[in-house]
């Protein structure tokens, strides 16, 4: 489970970590949509070394030199422009490009990619896309991400070629600006659970 989170302000950065660690959650992507996102990633990496710190929406290769610069430790984008592509190839730190369509999914892994982003998820057609493709498409796995809550995690994670599962419930909005962190906690704690019933860690990157 990878916990999909816009920081509006990066002082919530480390209570949310620690909250998260606590439910048994390990990892957290940070996206590049708000202005906070960078502190947020550089304040993470060097004060909770034990979260592994993700950068998402990276829209631009100049982006991926940034998030690196910060500490981030994977990134992940929405889609796969060829630009970025060939950009990712070139820099030393693991990418996630996003997906919607078996083609553009097929462009990724002749890029070198065999982890790929698939958004937004469940708008595309959820479990039944992604089993749809593991057939012409054996040797990818999927990030599944939008649209996706804990009602639907188990099925997820069932799949063969799904590799983990990002979203953004564990980490409501109205929870980080309250500093509810138990709240977020007992979110982590049941995706947790999820993923152990589906005999698999709380995250998987490679």
């Amino acid at each position: 489970m990878l916990p999909v989170v816009a920081l509006s302000r990066a002082e919530y950065a480390i209570p949310l970590a620690h909250a998260l660690l606590e439910g048994g959650i390990d990892a957290i992507e940070i996206t590049l949509r708000t202005p906070a996102a960078l502190a947020s990633i550089e304040m993470l990496a060097r004060q909770v070394p034990e979260m592994v710190v993700g950068a998402g929406t990276v829209l631009r290769p100049a982006d991926l030199a940034s998030v690196r610069n910060a500490g981030a430790r994977f990134a992940l984008s929405p889609g796969c422009t060829p630009s970025l592509l060939a950009a990712a190839m070139a820099t030393p730190l693991p990418f996630i490009p996003g997906v919607a369509s078996a083609s553009e999914a097929m462009l990724a892994q002749e890029a070198g990619f065999g982890l790929l982003k698939c958004f937004p998820a469940v708008p595309l057609g959820g479990v039944g896309l992604l089993k749809g493709w593991a057939g012409p498409l054996p040797d990818l796995r999927f990030c599944p991400t939008g649209g996706i809550g804990l009602e639907q995690l188990g099925a997820f994670l069932a799949l063969p070629n799904v590799a983990l599962v990002g979203g953004s419930w564990i980490t409501p909005a109205a929870a980080l600006d309250l500093g509810d962190w138990a709240h977020v906690t007992k979110l982590a704690r049941q995706a947790s659970a999820v993923a152990r019933a589906a005999a698999l860690p709380a995250f998987i990157v490679s």
